[in-house]
């Protein structure tokens, strides 16, 4: 009978009809099935399916969540112990299962799944083991055999390559976990085996008892280039001399992992720990600058690392939340913290912003030429382009149809009023001149907020916005 931890058809299909909408993504002879239906057996069987949470990173079992009907989040590559921490630690009744692949658990996420092991949190990890990158394209990974031929190594792994990990005796050699195993799939013996490994990690940490991982070797034909059969008898003949089976760690007779606090959610100790403002900011406008769109203001700001993109965006964003709008401020720093490219994405939202990014915004404020001939292209007709002409006297891109250039000297202001740090600032007062995005009052007391630990810059920054928004061509 189908566990009824699956969904009852898989919704990955657009028309989801059919033999579509009970297919996986997995290729035929894979190991995957059969680990994540013992896996589901398990869930069912221990009655914790409300209770369980699948992370899933990138990897072959990227789309477990169209399968699995339990909690479900999505993790980064090899980040999945990281994610599940939070998990656990944020409700620490719930089960937290991490499913990963080779490449996902033992290259990527090495360092994740090392700490999270070493702490010895009651989570469970299935690592599926096939000695490939079966996803991204064939790849050597961490547990490829010496002399297994992959896309990178296509005339086989040598020596100078290293040899491949052990993962579950790396694990087995912490303080951390309490049970590790070893187990394979290529015959029913090795299956049964398998299946009651899965279903004892699961129940240790239903029990609290501490972390468990569990490797289970696992086929793969295509990137092998085998009949299942034959890829099954690889699995035996060449990975189990190198992965020996067996129980590698087991000490679940002792102490159990001490109870995890739960955590409040108080909003009034929350905000309290983190010193912020409790008293609701007194709004200087109800009205949303619809003039400009009628539900979502994007804004980019961008210049080289230490133009002052990323302050002037925190206080726009700032002054947005305290008229009572949605906004969010992004940063991008590149590479280098100074020299480098900077730029930062600010949402300002009626009700809600849906995605943080902005790829063509309303306006773009640049603060140097790489900037402008980067990102004004992106702005959408009817727009607005702060720039700095004190280091831009020409363009070199054609505008959108309707976008309002102004041209402002932003770091020869600053520098005439004594500091050229302070030409975000002079952006600011400018921005708000010719847009009226924010009210003036509005703007300046989140610079004041933001502004708390230098009282010596307000008024000089008090100086400079007032000049950006005086200026006149």
């Amino acid at each position: 009978m189908p566990s009824t931890v699956f969904y009852r058809q898989f919704e990955r299909n657009n028309s989801a009809k059919g033999v579509s909408a009970h297919t996986t993504t997995y290729c035929p002879g894979c190991g995957h099935g059969l680990a994540q239906k013992f896996l589901a057996e398990a869930i069912e069987e221990l009655g914790v399916k409300d209770r369980t949470v699948l992370i899933s990173p990138v990897g072959c079992s990227v789309f477990s969540y169209y399968y699995f009907d339990v909690g479900n989040s999505q993790a980064a590559h090899g980040r999945a112990p990281a994610v599940g921490l939070g998990h656990k630690t944020a409700n620490p009744e719930s089960i937290v299962v991490c499913y990963q692949g080779d490449g996902d658990l033992a290259s990527i996420g090495l360092a994740e799944i090392i700490s999270t092991a070493q702490l010895g949190i009651p989570l469970t990890v299935i690592f599926i083991n096939n000695a490939i990158y079966g996803m991204t394209g064939g790849q050597m990974a961490p547990t490829t055999l010496l002399g297994q031929p992959t896309s990178t190594t296509p005339d086989g792994r040598t020596s100078l390559a290293g040899g491949p990990l052990r993962m579950a005796e790396l694990i087995a050699d912490l303080d951390g976990p309490v049970f590790v195993e070893r187990v394979a799939l290529f015959n029913n013996k090795q299956r049964i085996h398998a299946k009651r490994a899965i279903k004892r990690a699961l129940e240790l940490q239903v029990n609290g008892v501490g972390f468990a991982f569990i490797e289970v070797l696992s086929e793969c034909p295509l990137y092998l280039a085998l009949e299942p059969e034959d890829a099954e008898a690889w699995v035996r003949d060449r990975m189990v001399p190198v992965f020996p089976l067996g129980i590698k760690k087991d000490i679940t007779t002792g102490d159990h992992f001490p109870e995890i606090p739960v955590p409040t959610f108080d909003a009034a100790k929350l905000l309290e720990v983190l010193g912020a403002q409790v008293e609701r900011p007194q709004r200087c406008s109800t009205e949303f600058p619809s003039h400009l769109d009628p539900e979502d203001v994007s804004i980019k700001l961008a210049g080289a690392g230490g133009d002052g993109a990323q302050l002037a965006a925190t206080v726009l964003a700032r002054a947005a939340i305290n008229e009572g709008f949605d906004s969010t401020d992004i940063p991008s720093y590149g590479p280098q913290s100074r020299g480098g490219t900077s730029y930062a994405d600010v949402h300002i939202a009626r009700r809600e912003v849906l995605s943080p990014a902005v790829a063509h915004p309303h306006v773009l404020v640049a603060f140097n030429a790489p900037s402008l001939t980067k990102f004004g292209p992106t702005v959408r007709r009817g727009g607005y382009i702060v720039y700095d002409s004190s280091l831009v006297t020409e363009l070199d891109f054609e505008p959108q149809d309707d976008v309002k250039l102004v041209p402002v000297p932003l770091a020869r202001i600053a520098k005439e009023l004594g500091s050229e740090i302070v030409k975000n600032i002079v952006a600011l007062g400018v921005l708000q001149h010719a847009t009226r995005l924010l009210p003036t009052e509005s703007i300046l007391r989140a610079l004041g907020a933001t502004l708390q630990g230098k009282p010596d810059r307000m008024a000089l920054d008090m100086a400079a916005y007032e000049a950006g928004a005086n200026f006149k061509a």
